[in-house]
């Protein structure tokens, strides 16, 4: 359970529009979809990817390196790894258990058989969008493990998009999709003191050193 005290303290070192600011974003951030890429080769792609998922809400991203090990572009992803949370695996199978025993079913991003259109997606579900290696594809893994095939409409004679437009104009569709229905989307009430607690701490320059002082100073009371 998150210490309401200590947020409380650690709250009061804000302005009252970056408080503001917080409610706001966390009012609009949501569990109900995530994201994952396997093994993207250019490392502004994964950033890029990172940025649509803060810019829609996306809460959560997993990403797999199980060749292509990397720290996270700071420049391309602007900040935006300290307001999602990453979760990082060095095995495709890792993250897909990881991500079933979250309830999530596994959508492939890629044209297939019995695929779906973006337009025809169910958005009831909570589903996790895969996104592969910039030239393969997804792996035979992810595709075997797939509840469902999803893909945008094509008409032009270029087949494929980048991967990090892909992942933007399918986020931009289903959350839009999302709020304009009945689903319960929103992140719990704990989910939201959690991560204000977090994006607090991220945001002040000094907090282990205020954290700190502050249960020095309740032993003392």
């Amino acid at each position: 359970m998150t210490d309401i005290k200590l947020l409380e303290h650690l709250e009061s070192f804000l302005t009252e529009s970056r408080k503001e600011k917080f409610l706001n974003v966390l009012s609009q951030r949501t569990k109900h979809f995530t994201v994952a890429t396997e093994d993207v080769y250019q490392l502004h792609n994964t950033s890029a990817v990172i940025r649509s998922c803060d810019v829609f809400g996306i809460q959560e991203v997993s990403i797999v390196e199980e060749r292509n090990s990397k720290r996270i572009d700071r420049e391309i992803a602007m900040g935006a790894q300290k307001w999602v949370d990453l979760n990082r695996f060095h095995s495709v199978g890792d993250c897909i258990l990881d991500l079933k025993s979250k309830g999530y079913q596994i959508i492939a991003t890629t044209p297939h058989v019995g695929d779906c259109l973006l337009h025809e997606f169910d958005i009831t579900k909570k589903s996790c969008f895969f996104f592969g290696r910039e030239t393969e594809g997804l792996s035979p893994e992810v595709l075997q493990a797939a509840d469902g095939f999803l893909k945008i409409p094509m008409v032009g004679f270029t087949e494929s998009l980048n991967i990090s437009v892909s992942a933007a104009i399918i986020l931009q569709h289903v959350t839009t999709r999302l709020k304009q229905s009945d689903i319960q989307w929103q992140l719990s009430k704990e989910e939201q003191l959690e991560k204000r607690l977090d994006w607090v701490q991220k945001t002040l320059k000094s907090s282990e050193d205020i954290v700190r002082r502050f249960y020095e100073e309740g032993k003392n009371h």
